[in-house]
């Protein structure tokens, strides 16, 4: 999962955007209003973290923009305005939810797994598709009865194809779930990872199409 942190505040930001790319996140961080408005305009991003006090507009500003323009990515508010009438105003204005500064990296983490849950209609912290089953909450995976732990890279590009089964996605649109602007990527880094899923929960966990990307199956009637 891509995310999109708004954030003016160097010392907070910099505590997110480590938290969350140790948890498996691809996270590019902007500063201000303006830039996350551009960033918005390339839709690459599956959840926008959104501070409300924000240089040049203010983050309220944003999300009505963004509303306004029928964009339905998810959005979680982090902000030190704890009144109700902000938290009201925030709703109001198109936030999925709503979290008061200071908060504890693990209640963000619970936040958007359930952003997650969401976005791939599952009920709980797993996400299921034929013999496969691989757990948000922990990052165990479980294919035809091997279980496995996944890192955090393999996690995130499992998840990316659990989020949509049945469709391939290519190298491009893996690398953009699992590296955020500035990370450097090896050319390559999805066959590596595909490879370490494959060895820990057999190979066919994860199909080929030749020339064009790699799927999870909808069902288990497919083989490699």
């Amino acid at each position: 999962m891509r995310i999109l942190l708004v954030e003016d505040d160097e010392m907070i930001g910099d505590a997110i955007v480590r938290a969350l790319q140790d948890a498996a996140y691809a996270t590019d961080w902007v500063r201000d209003a303006d830039a996350a408005i551009g960033a918005l305009l390339g839709q690459e991003h599956d959840v926008l973290l959104l501070d409300l006090n924000l240089p040049n507009r203010d983050g309220i500003e944003v999300l009505r923009a963004l509303r306004g323009g029928g964009n339905k990515l998810p959005v979680i508010v982090l902000t030190a305005r704890d009144g109700v009438d902000d938290r009201i105003a925030g709703l109001d204005a198109g936030a999925d939810d709503y979290l008061v500064k200071p908060f504890e990296i693990g209640e963000l983490l619970a936040r958007l797994r359930a952003v997650t849950r969401r976005l791939s209609d599952h009920g709980d912290t797993r996400m299921t598709s034929g013999k496969l089953t691989l757990d948000a909450a922990t990052h165990i995976a479980v294919y035809d009865g091997m279980e496995s732990r996944l890192t955090s890279r393999e996690f995130a590009l499992l998840s990316a194809l659990l989020t949509r089964p049945g469709t391939v996605l290519s190298r491009t649109q893996l690398e953009r779930k699992l590296y955020a602007w500035e990370q450097q990527v090896e050319g390559n880094a999805v066959e590596v990872l595909i490879h370490g899923i494959r060895k820990k929960l057999g190979a066919s966990v994860i199909r080929n199409v030749r020339g064009v990307g790699w799927l999870v199956d909808k069902d288990d009637n497919h083989a490699l």
